[in-house]
């Protein structure tokens, strides 16, 4: 198993404008656990994960990735060993072809022409898109540059994937190759979406954060399957544990819950 350990101490941010982003959240990532993160829009989501490889520097608390505080002086290394995945793949292909964006990161890092490309075709071929190299970006499909930019983060060869809504506005197959893809990654990850399903599919834990607090930590298919909490938190049950034909529940939701409650 890869992966290295994530640790979230207390972390608070607080945009220029005021608007205050995230309150002292806290918790672990285990080396090569699959953790999702759900809430409502405006929740902090895509600030926490901005937050994990240095995009964003915390107001208050602390962020360490391998026993490695995130602060400017370290950011080279973090960026190495936490890739993030926008929720919009053209936020990171811009290069005239596919070969040449996902090189582009290892050239970066110094990496000789020879040694980028070879990285860059491994990580196409561990998405399947091999076929693409030769591509321009812009002309191919959402789930075929979704991929891509998978392909991209893959080729800086990180420890830890940090994904914004990586099925967001994906067409149902397209879906479906992307669950059957992360399934396959032993990085630690951290899965940020409103896809419940998708949650529910790919990570044995899920972190629920509300107005920027940290309310829910626990199982996914237990949390999950808890409608009222869900719902006093801006999100309802994934459809596969919604009520069954005729209007009862379905079993999973009747579980008793073990995850745990943060007060606000």
């Amino acid at each position: 198993m890869r992966g290295v350990r994530v640790e979230v101490d207390s972390a608070s941010y607080t945009y220029a404008d005021g608007t205050d982003a995230l309150h002292s959240v806290g918790f672990v990532l285990e080396p090569g656990e699959s953790v999702g993160l759900v809430g409502p829009n405006g929740s902090g989501k895509s600030t926490l994960l901005s937050l994990l490889n240095g995009l964003l520097a915390p107001t208050a608390g602390q962020v360490r990735v391998g026993g490695t505080v995130v602060q400017s002086s370290t950011l080279s290394e973090i960026r190495r060993s936490v890739g993030l995945v926008f929720q919009d793949p053209d936020d990171q292909l811009f290069m005239p072809t596919v070969l040449e964006d996902v090189a582009f990161g290892p050239m970066n890092l110094g990496c000789a022409p020879a040694d980028a490309e070879a990285r860059a075709r491994r990580a196409l071929d561990a998405v399947g898109s091999t076929d693409l190299l030769s591509r321009s970006p812009q002309r191919l499909s959402l789930g075929q540059r979704s991929a891509v930019a998978i392909a991209a983060v893959l080729a800086m060869d990180p420890d830890v994937l940090a994904l914004d809504e990586p099925a967001g506005r994906l067409d149902p197959r397209a879906r479906r190759t992307l669950i059957s893809l992360l399934r396959g990654f032993p990085h630690t990850r951290l899965v940020a979406s409103h896809d419940l399903d998708l949650v529910l599919d790919l990570c044995d834990r899920v972190l629920v954060l509300d107005r920027g607090r940290l309310v829910g930590d626990g199982p996914a298919p237990e949390l999950l399957a808890d409608g009222a909490f869900l719902r006093r938190h801006g999100l309802e049950l994934p459809l596969g544990l919604g009520p069954a034909p005729g209007g009862t529940a379905a079993p999973s939701a009747r579980n008793v819950p073990t995850f745990v409650w943060y007060k606000n």
